[in-house]
């Protein structure tokens, strides 16, 4: 999507971003040549969405499952602060990623050239119900192919119709789900989670076998290899805004672990690049912040 995030006196910094785009362009910058990451998506065939083409490829991501629509546009929205808490507008009821997953022959190539898929609940929600079946089924494809399917389910409740959907079709996909990344905050209201223990413990049920549990300052949970435990959450300082915060640790705990570290490492990772995004306005540090990562 179109990014407009604020900076000051009023001002705001046009950019890109969104969730997934987020993570794969950190992991991008913090892997280099160590790992090949693409961005899948529709875009518009506009000067805005050709010139985002054209920062992925200088970015070093393969844009190779990208496909570009003559009849629609790139989503936008815009950052609200209450001091370094962020709220949403959105404009994307024309967006061409809505309709990304409307074509089986790009849903075919993303299941047989993939080894690591993320995506997230708002991939989910903004597609129709066909579509959303259709997505789930190209996943289920590449999974049985031996690709790892890492999920966050960053549940916006204004996308979906009902709480009764979000539950059936976030329930859909945990049970092809290898890598579950969720926020307590969202479990927690969304499914009446009392701890994150409790996030654990459900998501273990349904099949889940790596949980990581991001919630905000207090300590990551994650249950990996059967065990369970708690990881502190270093204090950050010089905060400007929590954009991006979940997709940066998102970002770092899927690099290490694509680097083959220890659990403890990996989100160790994840704490560093969410800690340095907090120090930037909008969903993506500049890029001259990653080399110190």
């Amino acid at each position: 999507m179109i990014e407009m995030a604020p900076v000051e006196s009023g001002l705001y910094q046009r950019g890109f971003a969104g969730d997934c785009f987020n993570t794969a362009w950190h992991i991008a910058q913090i892997l280099g040549e160590r790992a090949s990451v693409g961005f899948a998506s529709r875009l518009g065939s506009d000067g805005l969405s050709n010139q985002f083409m054209g920062d992925l490829r200088q970015d070093g991501i393969d844009i190779s499952l990208i496909h570009q629509d003559d009849q629609r546009m790139m989503g936008l929205y815009l950052i609200e602060l209450d001091g370094v808490e962020r709220s949403f507008h959105y404009w994307r009821q024309t967006s061409a990623a809505r309709v990304m997953a409307d074509d089986d022959v790009w849903l075919d190539k993303i299941s047989r050239q993939s080894g690591v898929i993320h995506v997230s609940g708002i991939t989910l929600a903004i597609l129709s119900p066909k579509a959303r079946q259709r997505l789930l089924g190209a996943l289920s494809k590449a999974r049985d192919d031996g690709a790892i399917v890492s999920f966050d389910p960053n549940i916006r409740p204004t996308l979906w119709s009902s709480l009764e959907e979000i539950q059936e079709t976030l329930c859909e996909i945990f049970s092809i789900t290898d890598i579950a990344l969720p926020s307590f905050d969202d479990e927690q209201k969304h499914w009446g989670d009392s701890s994150p223990i409790a996030t654990i413990e459900r998501l273990r049920s349904a099949g889940i076998g790596e949980i990581i549990v991001k919630n905000g300052d207090q300590a990551v949970a994650c249950h990996i290899g059967g065990q369970t435990r708690f990881i502190d959450t270093p204090a950050v300082s010089n905060i400007c805004d929590t954009t991006g915060a979940g997709d940066a640790f998102n970002a770092g705990y899927l690099g290490a672990r694509l680097l083959g570290q220890d659990p403890i490492a990996c989100v160790n990772a994840g704490q560093r690049l969410s800690a340095e995004i907090l120090r930037h306005f909008g969903a993506r540090m500049p890029k001259s912040a990653v080399p110190s990562l």
